[in-house]
């Protein structure tokens, strides 16, 4: 592994990536309901952070994105769902993280390699680091969306 693979395996955790905040305000007429139906996680353990960004520059980590829709819920077993309401059509990807000690980061072994689950819309694939907007967008119109999501583990 060189030390550019290194740094980009580094970057995977989207860990402090997922911070909770307040979605976007949208009115009842303009917005839409994405549900995220999120299967394969190895445990029932901490939670599952997921954050939805039409801001390719922030993606996988929607840090500072105002526009960005994020959540945590309690991991548990079979088919984790996670519900954004009100949102405005666009292009969007998804970056999930399996928190399983629920310490609001990506723990990593050696400092590269995520210890804790991952997962993107599109099952868009990880190679030497996350995967690129392109990769994991979808377009989100006015019709209510389910996107399927599962959950990726390294270690």
């Amino acid at each position: 592994m060189t030390a550019r693979s290194g740094l980009r395996l580094a970057a995977l955790p989207l860990a402090a990536c997922l911070v909770a905040g307040a979605a976007p305000q949208a009115t009842a007429d303009t917005g839409t309901t994405v549900t995220l139906a999120i299967s394969d996680l190895r445990n029932a353990k901490g939670v599952v952070r997921a954050c939805m960004t039409r801001d390719p520059a922030r993606f996988p980590k929607c840090r500072g994105d105002a526009h960005a829709y994020s959540a945590i819920v309690d991991a548990h077993g079979g088919t984790v769902t996670v519900r954004f309401a009100d949102v405005i059509p666009g292009r969007y990807a998804v970056a999930l993280l399996h928190d399983e000690n629920a310490n609001g980061k990506a723990d990593r072994a050696l400092g590269m390699m995520p210890k804790e689950g991952f997962g993107f819309s599109r099952d868009a694939k990880v190679q030497m680091g996350p995967p690129v907007f392109d990769d994991a967008a979808v377009q989100i119109d006015r019709a209510p969306r389910t996107l399927p999501i599962k959950m990726r583990y390294m270690l």
